[in-house]
């Protein structure tokens, strides 16, 4: 919804600034790599450390936010978790130490493959 403020004698419409879309990756207390997408990063971690969030996270809680990475739009954040989760082990964990900007992941989240 949009505010509205009165200034002059009319009723002006102030538009909410879009949600970001963000790919997220936590790790779980067992060691293991949660991915996910949110457009509010507070409340979802919020939600899993509650055992509120995905299924996965729930017995395996506390997670800690590892990494994130904001997307263009929830299409982007959604191919990017796609091709995340469908890395191997080993090449999440490299994606989650480079700063590498050219990867698939990356260039999803900038609307770019």
């Amino acid at each position: 919804m949009s505010k509205r403020t009165q200034s002059g004698g009319g009723d002006e419409e102030v538009p909410k600034p879009p949600r970001t879309w963000v790919l997220y990756v936590l790790r779980c207390r067992d060691g293991t790599l949660y991915c996910g997408i949110t457009n509010d990063l507070t409340r979802r971690l919020d939600q899993h450390n509650r055992g509120k969030g995905a299924r996965y996270t729930r017995g395996r809680g506390p997670v800690l936010l590892i990494k994130s990475w904001s997307a263009v739009s929830q299409s982007a954040a959604l191919k990017a978790e796609l091709a995340f989760k469908s890395l191997s082990r080993e090449a999440k964990e490299k994606k989650l130490r480079s700063r590498a900007r050219k990867d698939i992941v990356s260039c999803l989240l900038r609307g770019e493959a």
